[in-house]
């Protein structure tokens, strides 16, 4: 149990990272520092797109559109946080026999 939660802990942190790196891309790119013509910048851009999408498609779908600025990162950044600071804490000290 305790390596499951580990395990959880570390994927959550690279997905935390990803959609950092990704936001900074993206503000990087609207305000042309850099560009996709670049095949790096281009392959990584499309790669960041193709990892964040599912997790943003679905608080898409609930948020109210505010034109160009789109506020899912913001919220799975959010519910990133909340998962690691109180849900997996609870986790650790049920699987350790702790009270809550």
């Amino acid at each position: 149990m305790i390596l499951i939660l580990d395990i959880l802990q570390i994927v959550l942190t690279v997905i935390w990272w990803i959609i950092i790196v990704q936001a900074i891309l993206s503000w990087l790119l609207a305000f042309n520092v850099i560009n996709t013509h670049n095949e790096y910048v281009g392959a990584v851009w499309r790669a960041l797109q193709r990892m964040t999408d599912p997790i943003y498609r679905p608080i898409r779908r609930v948020l109210p559109d505010f034109g160009g600025l789109d506020l899912s990162p913001m919220v799975v950044l959010v519910i990133l946080w909340i998962i690691q600071r109180a849900v997996i804490p609870a986790l650790y000290r049920a699987a350790f026999g702790l009270p809550i």
